[in-house]
């Protein structure tokens, strides 16, 4: 795993921005070599830094703008089976493995508030899970991002 330099990092922010250019449309607007593009798109993708070309989707436009975290806690050797629970489920967007409070972590999306209670039900009706806790989701002021992360790896490199 090595750092992003200045360049992977003007890249990086190029197609976060707009990722629709193509490899000849970035080498212009950065001012180097289609080949020179090209290389560093494809070590960044073999180094996992970027992971897909899919476009950004919105739960909210697709119907869904309940948002809502439900920590879970879990039986003891029943990890496996509820992942493969949760990810039957559409309406988990994401799931994450915790510490502390609860042993898993997961975002949750429902068309209404009623229509929220449906889906809980749907995450705990596995004798996996002994109990869940849920927060609503209010507003998101940050959405998740990753370019500040970008900007600052490549000034620890310069």
């Amino acid at each position: 795993m090595g750092a992003i330099d200045a360049l992977d990092a003007a890249l990086l922010e190029l197609y976060a921005e707009d990722p629709r250019p193509g490899v000849l449309e970035c080498s212009r607007r950065l001012g180097v070599a289609r080949g020179t593009v090209q290389a560093r798109l494809d070590r960044l993708r073999a180094r996992g830094v970027i992971r897909g070309a899919a476009p950004e989707l919105d739960p909210a436009a697709l119907g869904y703008p309940v948002t809502a975290f439900a920590t879970l806690e879990i039986s003891q050797g029943q990890g496996a089976d509820v992942r493969a629970h949760l990810a039957s489920v559409p309406e988990v967007l994401e799931l994450h493995t915790i510490t502390g409070q609860g042993d898993m972590l997961c975002r949750i999306v429902a068309r209404s508030n009623a229509d929220l209670q449906r889906v809980i039900d749907l995450v705990i009706g596995f004798d996996g899970i002994v109990r869940a806790s849920t927060a609503i989701a209010l507003e998101n002021p940050v959405p998740f991002r990753v370019l500040p992360l970008v900007r600052e790896a490549a000034r620890d490199r310069a």
